[in-house]
Order: C-alpha cells, then structure tokens, then sequence
C-alpha cells in the first residue's frame, strides 16, 4: 500500500515553489496501486499533480494530493515510416524528447526542456515553437476517479485546442491519465519556421532534429529562468487571438505590432509584448516579479504567496486590456 503523508507541504513539487501544504499526500507507480488510492479516500476532495509546472497554490490544499510516478517507454507499432510509442505519465517530459530525440524520431523536438511530466502534456496540449503536443498523440490513456474504469481516447477524441483538451473542460478533476501514446516520424520534417529558430540553427548548421533541439534549448535558457533558481511556471499566460478589426486598431497605434495570422478573420498576438509595451517586463509586486528578459514569465524573486502572484497576475491582465481592449487568459491552472 502507498504511503499516505498528512500535512504534507508541496513546496519542491510546483516549480513556483509555493509553501502550500496538502491535507494529505500519495505517490505510487502503479497504475493498480493508484486506483486502491482514489477508491479508499472517496470522501477526500483530490488533485491529481504532475510535474508541478503548471500550478500556482493560492492557498492550503484540504484534501488528497495524488502525484503518480508511473515510468516506462514501450513501443507499440512500428513501420518504415514511424514508430508508436508508449510513454508513462510519470516521466519527465524533456526526458522523453531527448529519448525521441536519440532514437531519430520526430515531431516533439521543438517542444525540448518544456518543463513537466509526460502526463499533463494532452492536459494543456503543451506547445512551442510552431508545434504542439497534439500534432504527435495517438491515444491518451487512464481511468475514471469515479468509477475506477480505464479510458482510451483517440487524439480527435481528446478535443484539442489551443492549450486545451477536454480533460481542462468535461473531464477536469474527473481522470487520472496514466499514459500517453505518441506516433512519431522515422523520416521528420523540420519545423522551423517559428520565432528566430532558423536564425539559431544556421549558426550550427545542424538541420536534423537533434540540432533543432540544441536550438530550442539555446533560445529557451537565454530567456527563460531556471525554475529550480528563480520559482515560475514558464509562460503563464495564453497568445491571445484577436478579430482582425482589432487588430487593425492596435496596429494603426503600434506599427510595430507582431502578428501571426490564424486565418482570414482572426489573428494571434504575443502575450509577452503586450505585456511589455504596457510597462511589466521586470517589474515586481511584492516578492513577486515580471521576469526581466522574457515578460510573459511571472517569477517567484523568494518567499512570494500564491496569492501575491495571482494579485500581479490579474494587475497585468487588467493593464493589458486597459491600454489594447485584448483579454489575456491565464495559461497557469489556479488551485
């Protein structure tokens, strides 16, 4: 039987590194052992917890904290052209793209050192670098809190959208996803077409999927703090789409305005540079902060509460649309 830890503080598994503290804690790396858990603690509100990359603790959790450490990669199906691969949602998510990576399988590379586990990828659909976690998933795998039934969804079944799935909407605090199978390409193409990720490529030469990776990883920690230095849970908030007519507002105020067109009618905005043309980009609020090289990452400068980031959070959202009249939605699920 697993361990079941009362007041258990949560601090070293959610990289804002938060001091909150659940009623009670469990993790096991059985799928079996897992289900013995829910079903003998029914009466305790439960939080399934992955890598903690994605969570910002306002406040103590009362209930049952449930962090699954599920490992393992299998292939399922394998051809000339691509391989099917079982991964654990316990494993580390730039673990499993680095493993990708080795074996010369393609389509997660752009997605390297997004922090996380395997689990919470179809979740939020994680995404970067003009890939998502979709573009590669097969099936997603787990079972049911409440009735303790196993589920198998198709990737069309999964509803994905950008940074959503249906397990954010129908199915959230309703499964616990045990694992996650990718098709992935034996012969990849490269996408590259994103950011400044071609610029970074041609500087090694390397046009394979290990030297887009060494790309995405370079870019990444030139930007990007280290949440095991400096707490954060990476972007935390959405690239807003825009109707065009606003757009063309916007655009006749700043020229300067960058773009990606979503289709004849929409269009998408970068979250960071609004957010910097507003004034953010590091500034702090109490022991709070708007990291200074990359304005869409909220930064834990030490000792801050949830609720202190959440309060920065929701100054910026209302700046934002003050100055643009566009709404930007938290990425970071708020617990």
């Amino acid at each position: 039987m697993a361990n079941i830890i009362e007041n258990f503080n949560l601090r070293s598994y959610n990289t804002f590194g938060i001091d909150a503290v659940c009623g009670f804690f469990a993790e096991s790396n059985s799928v079996d052992e897992l289900k013995s858990i829910v079903k003998n603690h029914r009466n305790l509100k439960t939080f399934i917890l992955g890598g903690g990359s994605n969570i910002l603790f306002t406040s103590n959790f009362e209930g049952l904290v449930i962090y699954p450490t599920i490992k393992g990669f299998e292939i399922i199906a394998e051809d000339n052209e691509t391989v099917t691969l079982s991964v654990a949602a316990g494993e580390n998510w730039d673990d499993f793209v680095n493993f990708a990576v080795k074996n010369g399988w393609g389509g997660v590379e752009n997605l390297s050192l997004i922090p996380g586990n395997v689990g919470a990828s179809p979740i939020q659909n994680i995404g970067a670098y003009g890939v998502e976690a979709k573009d590669t998933i097969f099936e997603v795998k787990g079972f049911y809190l409440d009735t303790l039934a196993n589920f198998s969804f198709t990737n069309s079944e999964c509803n994905f959208g950008y940074r959503d799935s249906i397990f954010k909407n129908e199915l959230k605090g309703k499964v616990l996803i045990t694992h996650v199978w990718f098709r992935l390409q034996k012969q990849p193409i490269l996408v590259t077409h994103y950011g400044n990720l071609v610029e970074e490529i041609e500087k090694t030469g390397d046009k394979t999927i290990a030297g887009v990776r060494k790309a995405v990883i370079g870019i990444r920690e030139s930007k990007l703090p280290d949440p095991k230095v400096l707490g954060n849970a990476g972007s935390f908030f959405k690239n807003p789409v825009i109707e065009i007519e606003l757009f063309n507002q916007i655009k006749s105020r700043y020229p300067q305005v960058p773009s990606y067109p979503v289709d004849e009618y929409n269009v998408k905005l970068p979250a960071g540079w609004l957010i910097e043309i507003c004034g953010w980009k590091g500034k702090q609020l109490g022991n709070a902060g708007v990291h200074a090289k990359q304005a869409l990452v909220i930064v834990n400068n030490g000792g801050a509460l949830g609720r202190e980031v959440l309060t920065l959070a929701k100054s910026i959202k209302e700046s934002v649309f003050s100055e643009f009249k566009v709404d930007i939605e938290m990425e970071v699920n708020i617990l």
